[in-house]
């Protein structure tokens, strides 16, 4: 009967042994699986972001185009330019808090006779990430995303 004892006692030995292995695979596979979540879900967020502030940067664009009342040219074109930005601060409502506008009219390189209104977003995702920063990983992180669009005015149809 002893050596039957000493048989079982041999098998479940090495159950023994194993016990707690699950758990520090856990332990060594979770932070690899964190980072890699992460990293998926923050720079979905900052894709997201992006492509609005494009979206809005193109909606102010389309905005300088619609007719304003004026006097002068040059006032026709800064009433464009006011609406151009008013028109893309209010698309990208949350990112507005933190994003600005600047819409610039200048003559276009390519003929010089039209007119150029350019409508920039900016968001500083560095002061304001849309997710909190994880040590490391915030390297690879943009510290500002930016947006740009452009649309051409024939300064003869601006009244």
């Amino acid at each position: 009967m002893t050596t039957v004892c000493c048989a079982r006692h041999l098998c479940a030995l090495p159950a023994r042994r194993e016990r707690g292995v699950a758990a520090v695979e856990f332990a060594l596979l979770f932070p690899l699986f964190f980072i890699i979540f992460y990293a998926i879900v923050t720079f979905s967020l900052i894709f997201v972001a992006q492509q609005s502030l494009t979206l809005a940067a193109e909606e102010g664009a389309r905005a300088a185009l619609n007719f304003q009342q004026a006097d002068t040219v040059a006032d026709a074109l800064a009433k464009r330019v006011a609406a151009a930005c008013a028109a893309a601060t209010g698309m990208e409502n949350w990112l507005a808090a933190s994003s600005s506008c600047v819409a610039t009219p200048n003559p276009c390189t390519y003929d010089a006779t039209m007119q150029c209104v350019s409508v920039t977003l900016n968001y500083n995702y560095a002061a304001r990430p849309l997710v909190p920063p994880v040590p490391l990983l915030d390297v690879v992180l943009p510290a500002q995303l930016t947006s740009t669009a452009m649309i051409q005015l024939n300064p003869g149809y601006l009244l």
